[in-house]
C-alpha cells in the first residue's frame, strides 16, 4: 500500500512553537539598546611643518678601508638608512661625490626610494678623489629653491679635500648665504689603515695598509660657518650616536589633531524591539487566533 503520510497539521499548527520566543526575544533586543551599543573610533589629521634633507656623502676608494666592519661605506649605508627612516615627514635626498658629484636622489617623500638609492652606492662609479666642495654645492643646488622652513645637509666624508673647482669653505659661503645649516661628519682612523692601494682591469681594488690623513680644521670650519656641527666617527656606534644627535637637534614640528566619532547602535535594537513586539501581537490575535484561543 502506498500514498503520502497523512498531513499532521497546518502552517498555524506549524509555526506556534515559534510564537512563544517572539516576546522574550524582543525584550531581549530591549536590554541591549537600554545597554547603548555603540562603536567609539578616533581619526587622526596630521600636520608637519617638514624639513628638507639633502644627504651627501663620499664615495671614494678611501671608503673602502677596513677601519670599520666591513668598511667605511658598508657601515656609513647602514647607519644612513636608519636615520631616513625615522625621519616619516620630512623630505630627504642624497647626493654622492668623490672626484666629482651628482644626485643620486632628488628631494622626496618617499622614504623607500632614498633608501633604495642609499643601498646602491659604490665606490668607483666616479673618478677617485674627494671634492667636498662639489659635493656640499651639488646638494645645495637641490635645497635653494625649497620653501621648507628649516634646511639642512649632512656630509660625511673620510678624506681631504682635493678635487673639484668648487672649494669647500666657497659652498660653505654659499650655504650660509641661503640659509642651510651644514652638518659635517668625519668618518674614520688615522694612521695606518688597511685601503684600496691600486685598482685591478676587472674593478677590483687591492688592499694594504696606508697612512690616512683628515683636515678635522675643514670640516669643523665648514659647519661652523653655517650654523651647523662637527663630528668625529671613529666606529660604528659613534656615527650612530651622531646621526641620532642630528635627529634630536633637526626635530620636525608636528602637530596632530585627534577626531572622536562615535556610533551608535542603540536604535537598531529598539527598532528590532518593536518589530518583533508588533509580529507577536500580530500572530497572537490575528492570524493565529483560531488556535491559540
Amino acid at each position: 500500500m502506498s500514498g503520502k503520510p497523512p498531513a499532521t497539521g497546518n502552517w498555524r499548527t506549524r509555526f506556534r512553537p515559534f510564537l512563544r520566543w517572539l516576546r522574550p526575544l524582543a525584550l531581549l533586543m530591549l536590554v541591549i539598546a537600554l545597554a547603548r551599543p555603540q562603536q567609539l573610533w578616533q581619526e587622526e589629521k596630521v600636520k608637519a611643518d617638514a624639513l628638507d634633507i639633502m644627504l651627501a656623502m663620499d664615495i671614494s676608494p678611501s671608503m673602502l678601508s677596513k677601519d670599520f666592519d666591513p668598511d667605511r661605506l658598508s657601515v656609513a649605508k647602514k647607519v644612513a638608512t636608519d636615520f631616513v627612516e625615522k625621519r616619516p615627514y620630512d623630505r630627504l635626498g642624497l647626493v654622492a661625490f668623490s672626484a666629482e658629484a651628482f644626485t643620486q636622489c632628488p628631494l622626496t617623500t618617499d622614504r623607500n626610494i632614498v633608501k633604495e638609492f642609499i643601498s646602491e652606492l659604490t665606490v668607483g662609479r666616479l673618478e677617485d678623489g674627494t671634492a667636498i666642495g662639489m659635493g656640499l654645492a651639488t646638494a645645495l643646488n637641490r635645497l635653494k629653491d625649497s620653501p621648507a622652513r628649516s634646511k639642512l645637509v649632512i656630509l660625511l666624508t673620510d678624506g681631504e679635500d682635493n678635487a673639484g673647482y668648487i672649494s669647500p669653505m666657497q659652498a660653505a659661503g654659499l650655504a650660509h648665504s641661503l640659509g642651510i645649516r651644514v652638518y659635517t661628519v668625519g668618518i674614520g682612523s688615522e694612521g695606518a689603515v688597511m685601503s684600496p692601494s691600486a685598482r685591478n682591469p676587472d674593478g677590483s681594488y687591492q688592499f694594504q695598509y696606508q697612512e690616512m690623513s683628515f683636515d678635522t680644521r675643514l670640516l669643523q670650519e665648514m659647519a661652523d660657518s653655517t650654523n651647523g656641527k662637527f663630528y668625529r666617527a671613529f666606529s660604528e656606534n659613534d656615527l650612530a650616536g651622531i646621526y641620532r644627535e642630528i635627529d634630536r637637534l633637526e626635530k620636525t614640528r608636528v602637530e596632530v589633531t585627534t577626531i572622536k566619532h562615535t556610533t551608535e547602535y542603540f536604535g537598531w535594537f529598539i527598532t528590532a524591539a518593536v518589530v518583533l513586539m508588533l509580529l507577536e501581537l500580530l500572530l497572537r490575535h490575528w492570524l493565529l487566533r483560531s488556535i491559540t484561543e
